[in-house]
């Protein structure tokens, strides 16, 4: 499975001309010659350029409430200022649609060679991933230059302005319904092309889209809410209809050598990494270079948001009780805790095998993250455990959500079908509509806290508090991190602690958000110099 893969980077040698950062400039030479798009195995190595664009391990949650690092970053700090250049942002999103452009537009020649299913279903993968670097760009800009062919030095649409987002999210849509119903489904794929994109991978895919867009339109005032949120609705259900995925049974598993390849039906979208120390060819070091150094570290803010087993937030359950250590934290806690956050006796690191309490030198919020903790992979620094990029799980919550969103309600049968599956995973009671009443909660909440709490440190929780228009809410709050349990801790005295104990990691007076710009980033000026038809985002 991983081995099939092991090619992507040797055939993409075949691509290097396609990185510059002038994307709409790059020379038509690159892979156009006249011995190519003869054959399926030429889309092939075509199409597998475009799988090195799946996102990687990152650290972005530190843009959020739920993580801090090492140092302050300019986006949750407020201190960002428009970029000269923004290639990993900007450009390399480009970078990507052009060389599926290339591919839209050259697949074709192979007909003489190969069936029209054939090409279609390479087509189809270059449209989806058209559409993920559209996605990538209106999430963050909102309008930007739409285009959809191969450019030269004398094409018009260099010099043209930004198209508006409703348009971009359109061709989205019409980009991953083409991939739908072109692309094989996961059990067509087969153990041997496991991590290619499947049909249920477009689909799942438009539920994301349709999810951040429905959502995003309705709380910040713009466009046809839903209508967005009505195709998140159909995607999402088209999924789960599928039956071709289900949860996996262990949480801590799934983000573990255990949850890889196609034995685990959670799976829609991955990241692929190396095979074994031996057959390595990409690895990562997320484990020891991101988690265990400090570089994301959960906050209070995401370890209080997890719910009590009976399914009440500890300000209202009676099982909550204050805790008088580090264990006690997590007593009587939906389990995905456990599994999200290191805690005393857990597997840890080569040097020191059983975690004990967090190094608050490095963990500065006295807390650390365990997803994807590998003591093996630790000693060694060539981690091979794949990142789900696009689980089962989250389509599950974008069902919940858009219905919940789209009717202003959500029945107990649609709860079930969504939600209390993975509460039933984390061992918590079940949430239904007489649960909320019952306990003076609110639907709404509760829903985003399952999503907050399922998708923790996946990178999902900055960009939920853009679309629902909280971040100048939740970002200008201070960041805290554990109690400090002195005998626990001892001489790993944190600078700080507030009134009442807690470790505070970053006081509110150094988080800022300014509502009227940055809800939008700022384009990279060098592409305003580059286009004069191409406007700054408001208030950058």
């Amino acid at each position: 499975m991983k081995s099939k893969f092991k090619n992507i980077l040797s055939t993409c040698l075949l691509f290097c001309g396609i990185t510059a950062c002038e994307v709409d400039r790059l020379p038509e030479t690159s892979i156009s010659d006249a011995t190519f798009w003869r054959s399926e195995t030429d889309l092939v190595a075509a199409t597998n350029y475009l799988y090195t664009f799946i996102p990687a391990f990152n650290n972005e949650d530190v843009w959020s409430d739920d993580a801090i690092g090492l140092t302050s970053n300019s986006i949750s700090d407020g201190s960002r200022l428009a970029p000269a250049t923004d290639v990993t942002n900007y450009n390399n999103n480009y970078v990507l649609i052009r060389a599926a452009n290339n591919i839209i537009e050259k697949a074709p020649r192979a007909s003489a060679n190969t069936s029209a299913a054939v090409i279609d279903r390479y087509v189809a993968e270059a449209r989806f991933f058209r559409a993920w670097g559209y996605y990538n760009l209106v999430q963050r800009y909102g309008d930007v230059p739409l285009i959809l062919k191969i450019l030269d030095d004398t094409s018009p649409e260099l010099t043209a302005p930004a198209s508006p987002r409703e348009e971009i999210i359109s061709q989205i849509y019409q980009d991953l319904d083409f991939a739908a119903s072109k692309l094989p489904t996961m059990p067509a794929l087969g153990t041997a092309n496991f991590g290619r994109i499947s049909n249920t991978g477009a689909l799942a895919f438009k539920a994301r889209v349709a999810l951040f867009e429905g959502t995003r339109s309705k709380f910040h005032n713009y466009g046809d809410s839903k209508k967005h949120l009505s195709l998140a609705v159909a995607a999402a259900k088209s999924v789960i209809d599928s039956r071709q995925h289900s949860l996996f049974p262990n949480y801590f598993n799934l983000f573990q050598y255990e949850g890889e390849g196609l034995q685990n039906k959670e799976n829609i979208i991955v990241k692929q990494y190396g095979v074994s120390l031996i057959d390595r060819v990409l690895v990562h070091t997320y484990y020891r270079g991101t988690i265990e150094n400090g570089n994301k570290s959960p906050t209070k803010s995401l370890v209080d948001s997890y719910l009590m087993s009976d399914g009440l937030p500890t300000t209202k359950s009676p099982l909550y009780k204050t805790p008088t250590t580090t264990s006690e934290v997590f007593t009587n806690r939906d389990d995905r805790l456990i599994q999200t956050v290191m805690k005393r006796g857990d597997p840890y690191i080569f040097t020191k095998k059983v975690f004990d309490v967090a190094n608050i030198v490095f963990q500065k919020t006295g807390f650390c993250f365990r997803k994807f903790s590998n003591i093996d992979d630790w000693n060694t620094q060539a981690s091979s455990i794949d990142r789900p990029v696009l689980r089962y799980a989250e389509v599950l919550l974008a069902y919940a959500e858009a219905k919940y969103e789209l009717d202003g309600t959500i029945s107990d049968a649609d709860l079930d079908l969504s939600i209390n599956l993975l509460r039933a995973r984390g061992k918590i009671a079940k949430l239904t509509n007489a649960f909320v009443t019952t306990n003076g909660l609110n639907m709404r909440d509760e829903i985003r806290r399952e999503r907050r709490i399922e998708l923790a440190q996946e990178g999902h929780r900055y960009w939920d508090l853009m679309r629902w228009k909280t971040a100048e809410i939740e970002l200008p709050k201070p960041v805290l991190g554990n109690f400090f349990f002195k005998t626990e801790f001892g001489a790993n005295t944190p600078a700080v602690l507030t009134p009442d104990g807690f470790i505070l990691v970053t006081a509110a007076n150094f988080r800022r958000f300014d509502p009227a710009k940055d809800y939008l980033w700022p384009l990279p000026l060098n592409e305003i110099s580059l286009n004069p038809n191409l406007k700054q985002n408001p208030n950058w």
